[in-house]
């Protein structure tokens, strides 16, 4: 009988390809050693060499956009609201007119109080008169004590009555000075909650607009309780520097496109909120050109604070293994010759460099100064220990120039 043939389930048949394939590529390549005859020549690769530096750190946290003065407009008065003045949305100055308030009702209050004023004032005078006649009697006890003391009360109430209706005028007056409703401060005024028509009511349904200062405009966003605590750990440790004069706070849209707009932190919570355990923080910001919106999200980044001496590589030299991050590492395989040299790393953040290469990654474990680190090329590195040809850039460059000179020899003939 022939041999009974055993097939494996298909799903232990993917996992195990890709383990088989490697053995194959190691048995050919002599275990990651470049073997004699014709083989591929080994890849050439361009490497830096690590120094420490130190290196600018932005902390990147989601903002909102918010006036940096917001109020509400209401009604101080109860009446119909008889037109509304501005365009909504609009931007207006402090003091304009944004509603009217049907007047007629306080007009007549105010007419009537500035009457109830006159009759006073005349009933003073009157008063007034009568003490000033009685006055000399009383000394030549023409009349009696009684009658003068009677005079001089007289007088004092009519004091006090003028001085109620002149209160009562002023309040009139200012009902209805009400019935002009102004904005408090220059913004922009957003939709009108109330419509030409409408009962404003000064004790429950008052609300006619909002509105908010927009220039400068605040940005609102929270430190987390383990990100605030481990700047000020790394800070005492001295392996991060804080700005001396505070951070300087940057912007860039959802979008991650940056905005002009440069700002400064103006507050930070000393306590956590109960809910969420961040602390509340606020950054000022000029906007004269309106870029920033009340209510846009935003991120924050925190610009000012370095690592001092640190390592950091190129984001593109930063692989990832099935253990985690590695780079490679310019080494020597078996044979003493150069070799791709596998070195699991521990990152920090994303850094801005200078120099051709921008954008860097901060290594905190697994490099030390001296350690040359492949940047270009990795993709011809088909296997740890795989043997290379590493050049620096310049070297790389000269290389380059060499071969196109090369190239363009026969053609020149």
């Amino acid at each position: 009988m022939p041999a009974a043939r055993t097939t494996l389930p298909r799903t232990q048949a993917l996992r195990l390809a890709p383990a088989l394939i490697l053995t194959g590529l190691l048995a050919a390549c002599g275990q990651g050693q470049p073997q004699g005859g014709g083989g591929f020549p080994p890849p050439m690769v361009t490497y830096e060499v690590v120094a420490p530096r130190d290196v600018p750190i932005d902390f990147e946290y989601v903002g909102q956009a918010a006036g940096s003065r917001e109020v509400e407009i209401r009604a101080r008065v109860n009446g119909i609201v008889d037109k509304r003045l501005y365009e909504e949305g609009m931007r207006v100055k402090a003091g304009q007119s944004l509603f009217r308030i049907d007047p007629a009702p306080f007009a007549a209050a105010a007419a009537a109080a500035e009457a109830n004023v006159a009759s006073a004032d005349a009933a003073l005078k009157k008063a007034e008169r009568d003490f000033a006649r009685l006055k000399p009697l009383i000394e030549a006890k023409a009349v009696s004590q009684q009658e003068f003391d009677n005079a001089a009360s007289a007088l004092d109430i009519a004091r006090a009555s003028l001085k109620a209706a002149q209160a009562q005028a002023r309040s009139a007056n200012i009902d209805l000075g009400y019935t002009d409703v102004r904005a408090p401060i220059s913004g922009v005024v957003g939709r009108a909650l109330k419509v030409e028509g409408a009962l404003a009511s000064a004790s429950s349904d008052s609300l006619l607009a909002t509105m908010a200062q927009t220039d400068p405009i605040h940005v609102n966003f929270a430190l987390s309780e383990a990100d605030r605590a481990r700047v000020q750990q790394e800070a005492a440790a001295g392996s991060l520097k804080l700005p001396a004069n505070g951070y300087t706070v940057k912007l860039k849209t959802s979008e991650g496109q940056w905005l002009q707009n440069t700002g400064k932190l103006d507050f930070s919570d000393y306590k956590a909120d109960e809910t969420t355990g961040a602390y509340a923080s606020r950054a000022e910001f000029s906007n004269a050109d309106n870029s920033l919106s009340p209510g846009q999200f935003v991120r924050v980044l925190l610009t000012g604070a370095t690592r001092p001496n640190a390592i950091s590589v190129p984001q593109r030299a930063v692989l990832d293994g099935p253990t985690g991050k590695f780079v490679y590492t310019v080494g020597a395989g078996k044979d003493g010759k150069p070799a791709a040299v596998p070195a699991p790393v521990v990152p920090g953040e994303w850094v801005r460099l200078d120099g051709k290469e921008p954008n860097g990654w901060v290594i905190k474990q697994g490099l030390k100064a001296g350690d040359k680190v492949i940047v270009d090329g990795m993709a011809r590195i088909f296997y740890p220990f795989a043997p290379i040809v590493p050049m620096t850039a310049e070297e790389a460059a000269a290389a380059a120039a060499k071969q196109a000179a090369a190239a363009a020899a026969p053609a020149a003939k």
